[in-house]
């Protein structure tokens, strides 16, 4: 199926939530771009400043990775048209021993000031399985209930079935996922499926490329055309409906019409 912008824009004002920076573009970059584009409110919350990211913490120690992390972040959002952002105080790392109830009072008051129409965060899984991950996406799912208004909805980042085939042997040769991981969900289960066309895909690695610190390495290893295409997608499941049997439309492409 093929789908116009009017698809995003039906999700209104879009709060994300996630761990570290880079998680955002990841996982949403081409959703917040093409929001920022139909005129809709995006706001993005980050927990931590990443800044235990590296595997050279001689090169990169924690305080210089978190300033450099901190702009590399801005300057990502920036090419997204997303203007508006939080931090929370948190380490990287250290999401699960942080009180929950201080987490979640953060979230809902940002809630109670954006009142967000849908809120995307990772799944309890956290995707990748990081302790951080599951952790953001436990904080975000008791904040939305008690803070998101009525009809809002919840999002969780997923992966799409139909990836499978294309990008199963590079992604486990990655080693990005532990064994188990990830889940991958059908397409009658997606609540929203977007293949990113052309102009909204070159966004989208621009936006990751800015975050030099976490992508330089990659980007270099599989070349910009087979990274631009690897993460050419996005997709999110309903949280209310992720066991639940009636399936939500599956929205299968975005394009630029």
């Amino acid at each position: 199926m093929t789908t116009s912008a009017s698809h995003v824009a039906e999700l209104g004002t879009v709060l994300g939530i996630w761990a570290h920076p880079d998680d955002e573009a990841y996982l949403s970059a081409g959703l917040m771009a093409r929001a920022r584009e139909n005129g809709q409110r995006v706001v993005c919350v980050t927990a931590t400043r990443g800044e235990l990211g590296t595997p050279d913490p001689v090169t990169w120690p924690p305080d210089r990775l978190a300033a450099e992390r901190t702009r590399e972040l801005a300057r990502s959002l920036q090419i997204l048209g997303v203007t508006e952002h939080e931090w929370l105080p948190y380490r990287d790392g250290g999401c699960a021993a942080v009180p929950a109830s201080d987490a979640v009072e953060r979230l809902c008051a940002v809630m109670d000031r954006v009142r967000p129409d849908t809120v995307v965060t990772f799944g309890p899984d956290g995707l990748t399985g990081h302790e951080d991950h599951r952790t953001v996406s436990a904080w975000s799912s008791i904040a939305f209930d008690r803070a998101a208004r009525p009809g809002a909805r919840l999002l969780h980042a997923t992966l799409a079935e139909r990836r499978a085939a294309r990008w199963s042997a590079l992604t486990e040769s990655l080693g990005i996922y532990p064994p188990g991981l990830p889940v991958l969900t059908p397409a009658d289960w997606l609540a929203l499926d977007l293949e990113l066309d052309p102009d909204l895909a070159q966004r989208k690695f621009r936006a990751l490329a800015a975050q030099e610190t976490q992508t330089a390495g990659l980007i270099s290893a599989l070349g910009a055309d087979l990274y631009t295409a690897w993460v050419g997608d996005e997709s999110f499941v309903e949280a209310a409906r992720r066991t639940a049997a009636p399936p939500l439309r599956c929205v299968t492409a975005v394009t630029g019409c």
